[in-house]
């Protein structure tokens, strides 16, 4: 008769030998690269698993930086932006290096202070196909880009739609020094740059939202038709 395998025993939370870490399941984490000049990888904790010689693995969901996905990096994509993916992997608790938070990006953009350890993930990511969830986004200005919150914008006072200031032909110290702005569309002439301008890090959640099919001709890996 076949030996049944033994089954693994599922832990909510595990102390790492030697160490003061303690991880448990929900955690975001970062985990050690092999090539140490890269920066570490980021991943949530699924479950904590005790075998029968009471070795543990952590069963991880990875997050992809934009750099690791399909397609790349793009020009909305801010410097602490991940995607949750669909690959998970198992490691051992040795190669976490420490936690991180992973903020959803509305929180992330409220942020008054970003840490090191700060991230913000809106899109899940497909690791086969190269898709994303949701398949639609808001954008804004008239290069009709998704919000970077690494980038300042500025808001006209009649539409209230957002603005980069390069795409109103102002460099951003320009932009900094108004007080308040009107866009060529509700402006005339000599009016464009009358002292208007309210500056704010985050457009808020009014933007121009595309059908899939129409935001696939700006940014097609965020379809998934």
């Amino acid at each position: 008769m076949a030996k049944t395998k033994p089954r693994r025993k599922n832990l909510d939370s595990y102390t790492v030998p030697g160490t003061n870490k303690i991880i448990k399941v929900g955690d975001n984490v970062l985990l050690r690269p092999l090539d140490t000049t890269t920066p570490p990888y980021v991943a949530v904790v699924d479950k904590i698993q005790k075998g029968k010689r009471n070795n543990v693995k952590v069963r991880t969901r990875w997050y992809y930086r934009p750099e690791d996905s399909i397609g790349g990096r793009r020009q909305f994509h801010g410097a602490k932006e991940l995607f949750l993916s669909d690959h998970y992997d198992d490691q051992s608790p040795y190669a976490i290096e420490g936690k991180c938070v992973v903020h959803s990006f509305k929180n992330y953009t409220k942020l008054e202070n970003v840490a090191a350890e700060d991230y913000y993930c809106r899109f899940e990511y497909n690791s086969a196909t190269g898709a994303f969830t949701p398949d639609r986004v808001a954008v804004y200005c008239k290069c009709e880009m998704p919000y970077n919150p690494d980038d300042l914008m500025v808001q006209c006072e009649e539409c209230k739609d957002w603005y980069h200031p390069m795409c109103m032909g102002m460099t951003i110290e320009e932009a900094k020094k108004l007080e308040l702005f009107v866009c060529p569309e509700c402006s005339s002439g000599d009016e464009l740059k009358k002292p208007l301008a309210k500056l704010c890090a985050l457009p808020g959640a009014d933007g121009k939202v595309m059908t899939c099919t129409e935001y696939q001709i700006i940014t097609p890996l965020l379809c998934s038709c």
